[in-house]
């Protein structure tokens, strides 16, 4: 049977595709970047057909309307293609065509797209909410930030409550500032509101799914981080192992060794966090480690203070606990069932003496 292998340089309103077969480039076309203009290429091709896409606004959405046209598809990694990609002349043409002969070498590294409508619109709400979140933040930050300019300090209660707000800007002599400040303001609310109807949202779809409430039954997790490790993980199936999955998170650890030293001894490895992360995915379980951390009486605390004990850095503790925290969210979510203290605590007794 003969096979296609298929380059895609999509753009927003064109997509450059490049076929090749038998290691030649049999076949191109510039088409507009629609399911029906790139469903009837496809369709016209008799054989095994493979198709990569790289990352990008539009994956996800080419991929779930176009996993059915192909035998394989592979959303790539644009960061792992950027040196062959910059090597020599480059165009859409070219683009595709380096992609078609990555996908038949398989060095293509593929980024996980999920099959559900549902569940990406799920992610959909999540991303918007924290996008909305960090808008209010920076709109809070230029407001304190206009007021230090003129050496007048902000009180705590008047960001959020607008009547006390209005009597303290009635009371700043400056009216050009009380001006700026009023116009930011209005940018504040806007953005308060905006987070307020994401959460609502989150907190009614995140209803479809048991697993997101007993994660929420955890110390330090809460509905939005739930939420957010539920929406970006997708499916506790994609990690082989929970190495992958702490690397994914960014909380988990990279070997690099390199050389020998003068007496031609290979240089011990160096441990480091991986920077290459999902930064919301990264955010979320090191903020829920932080905070379990805190509260009192909780396991993951006693996790923590033991490492300290025994001579870990805090630092390098807190990441352990992170660590711990997102397995013990990984094995909840394979059996869909609530946390078991007990099974925990013969976990952990087995792992601090392996390492002490």
């Amino acid at each position: 049977m003969t096979t296609y292998y298929i380059g895609a340089d999509v753009h927003s309103n064109s997509t450059e595709l490049a076929i090749e077969r038998n290691n030649k480039i049999v076949q191109r076309y510039k088409l507009p970047t629609s399911i029906a203009a790139l469903s009837n290429v496809l369709d016209s091709l008799k054989g095994e057909k493979h198709l990569a896409i790289e990352e990008g606004p539009m994956a996800g959405w080419l991929y779930r309307n176009l996993v059915k046209k192909v035998n394989k598809v592979i959303i790539c990694d644009p960061r792992r293609n950027k040196l062959i990609d910059s090597d020599g002349d480059k165009d859409d043409k070219i683009d595709a065509a380096k992609l078609a002969c990555l996908l038949r070498g398989n060095f293509l590294r593929p980024v996980y797209h999920s099959d559900d409508q549902n569940r990406a619109e799920f992610k959909h709400w999540v991303s918007l909410y924290h996008d909305r979140v960090r808008d209010a933040v920076r709109n809070i930050n230029k407001i304190r930030a206009c007021c230090r300019m003129q050496g007048i300090s902000i009180p705590r209660q008047i960001i959020r409550h607008a009547k006390a707000r209005n009597k303290w800007l009635s009371k700043i002599n400056n009216q050009t500032l009380a001006s700026q400040l009023n116009m930011l303001w209005l940018g504040y609310d806007s953005t308060s509101q905006q987070v307020r109807i994401a959460r609502r949202q989150l907190s009614r779809l995140s209803g479809r799914y048991k697993i997101i409430k007993f994660w929420s039954e955890l110390p330090g997790v809460g509905l939005i981080r739930a939420t957010t490790l539920f929406a970006y993980l997708d499916t506790p199936w994609r990690f082989k192992r929970k190495n992958k999955l702490w690397k994914y998170a960014g909380v988990g650890l990279q070997r690099t060794a390199s050389g020998t030293d003068s007496k031609g001894r290979p240089k011990p490895a160096r441990l480091q966090l991986p920077w290459a992360v999902n930064r919301t995915l990264k955010n979320a379980i090191l903020g829920a480690a932080a905070s379990a951390i805190k509260q009192k009486n909780n396991l993951f605390r006693q996790y923590y203070e033991r490492m300290l004990e025994d001579g870990f850095m805090p630092s390098n503790a807190r990441h352990a606990v992170a660590r711990k925290l997102l397995t013990v969210l990984w094995a909840m979510w394979k059996t869909n069932s609530r946390f078991d203290e007990n099974a925990w605590h013969i976990q952990a007794d087995l792992a601090l003496s392996r390492l002490s």
